[in-house]
């Protein structure tokens, strides 16, 4: 069974906001009379805590939420281990649980790197790159992408201190420059693709090591959950570590 802390924080907020306004009622039914009945202690609890989940519901579900880096698909732009932010309002303000879209009318450029709920499996959050915007035709030959036919433009960037056998790259999309990680001995994963209406087209900046949509699909515009932005703490497992120089990076 798989923990939903978001649904668990909507319903502790339900019930604390309930014991607020009941609280609140009563308080106002006593105005003036004299009342030495102690409050019992769950009304406490619960009239304390409302103000604080309320907070962290309305941050978390409407600002920005934070995230862990599980795995390797986006190296070398993220590592595992990493913290990260995502602005919750870059693709339109959506409500929990449901997450149907309220307010805004953002969408994901080209270049973004976007968190979104497994097509697959909607209880699960991953991270990639937008590569595809609806109705693009999307390439994959040799290692390099296509967009409606002109190829993404891609320069050498020496080799990756991590891993000896891979080779980093510098690619541009759109307007965001950024890095891309090959492996020399992996096979080329080629194949063609055209992004539906309201779909997305997602891939991995580790390149060769990425579960994107060339293997399950598109994005739907509903599994959008924001775009990350920062590196706020970083894990070094490597070092057993705090991976200081990470800190406070800004995710291109």
């Amino acid at each position: 069974m798989i923990f939903d802390f978001e649904a668990l924080l909507v319903l502790v907020t339900l019930v604390t906001g309930v014991i607020w306004v009941g609280d609140k009622v009563r308080r106002r039914r006593r105005k003036g009379e004299q009342d030495g009945k102690p409050v019992s202690w769950w009304v406490d609890i619960g009239r304390s805590l409302f103000p604080v989940v309320l907070a962290v519901l309305i941050i978390r579900s409407f600002i920005v939420e934070p995230f862990r880096i599980p795995s390797g698909s986006m190296i070398p732009t993220l590592l595992p281990g990493d913290f990260i932010l995502v602005s919750k309002f870059s693709y339109g303000l959506r409500l929990p649980i449901t997450h149907t879209r309220i307010f805004g009318t953002g969408d994901p450029a080209r270049g973004d790197v976007m968190v979104f709920r497994y097509p697959r499996d909607p209880s699960e959050d991953y991270i990639k790159r937008v590569v595809g915007l609806p109705g693009d035709h999307i390439r994959y030959v040799d290692k390099q992408i296509y967009i409606n036919g002109k190829p993404v433009p891609q320069m050498p960037a020496g080799a990756y201190d991590r891993e000896p056998s891979a080779t980093l790259r510098i690619e541009q999309l759109g307007d965001v420059r950024h890095e891309i990680l090959l492996h020399d001995t992996a096979p080329n994963m080629g194949g063609s693709y055209t992004v539906p209406p309201g779909h997305y087209f997602v891939m991995g900046d580790n390149r060769d090591r990425s579960a994107d949509s060339r293997f399950w699909g598109f994005v739907p515009e509903a599994n959008l959950v924001g775009r990350a932005f920062l590196i706020w703490m970083s894990w070094d497992y490597k070092s057993n570590g705090i991976h200081w120089s990470r800190i406070g990076d800004a995710i291109q």
